[in-house]
C-alpha cells in the first residue's frame, strides 16, 4: 500500500464509522477545537481562500520536496474541515497531492452534509491546494 492509501485507511478508521452527520461534524469540529491556531502573521490577505462564507486562511509551504499546508478560520466547521483537509496532504510531494483525489471525502459523507456555500470553500481550498503542488512539480521552488 503506497502513503495515499495509508492515509485514507487512516482516515476512514478515525472518521468512517459515525452513524450520523451530526455526530460526524461534532467530532470535526471538538477535534480540531483545541487546534493550535494560525499564527497571526500568516492570517493575511494572500492566504484568505477565496469564495469560502467564513474566513479560511490557508499557509501553504514547501520543504525538502514536499508540500506543508495549515489552516485556520473563524468558523469552527470550517476550521475543522480545513484541518482534515490540510492533514490529508501535508507532508506529501507535489505528485502525490495531485493524486490524492478530495472526492475521497465524499465516501465519508462530508462533503454531501455540506451547505452549498460550505462546499464551494471546500472546492475552494482544494483547488488552492492542488494549484500549490502542480507549481512545485518537479521540486519547484523551495
Amino acid at each position: 500500500m503506497g502513503e495515499i492509501d495509508d492515509r485514507k485507511e487512516s482516515i476512514r478508521g478515525e472518521y468512517g464509522f459515525f452513524s450520523s452527520p451530526q455526530e460526524l461534524f461534532e467530532y470535526i469540529i471538538l477535534k480540531n477545537k483545541a487546534a493550535e491556531p494560525l499564527a497571526k502573521e500568516l492570517k493575511t490577505e494572500q492566504n484568505l481562500v477565496k469564495g469560502c462564507v467564513s474566513s479560511l486562511w490557508l499557509a501553504e509551504s514547501f520543504e525538502g520536496g514536499k508540500c506543508r499546508f495549515s489552516s485556520d478560520a473563524d468558523s469552527v466547521i470550517t476550521r475543522g474541515i480545513a484541518a482534515l483537509v490540510c492533514g490529508m496532504y501535508d507532508g506529501l510531494p507535489p505528485e502525490q497531492v495531485l493524486e490524492f483525489d478530495p472526492a475521497f471525502l465524499e465516501e465519508l459523507g462530508i462533503t454531501s452534509h455540506l451547505t452549498p456555500n460550505r462546499r464551494n470553500g471546500l472546492s475552494q481550498l482544494c483547488k488552492r491546494i492542488a494549484d500549490f503542488a502542480k507549481a512545485h512539480l518537479g521540486g519547484g521552488v523551495e
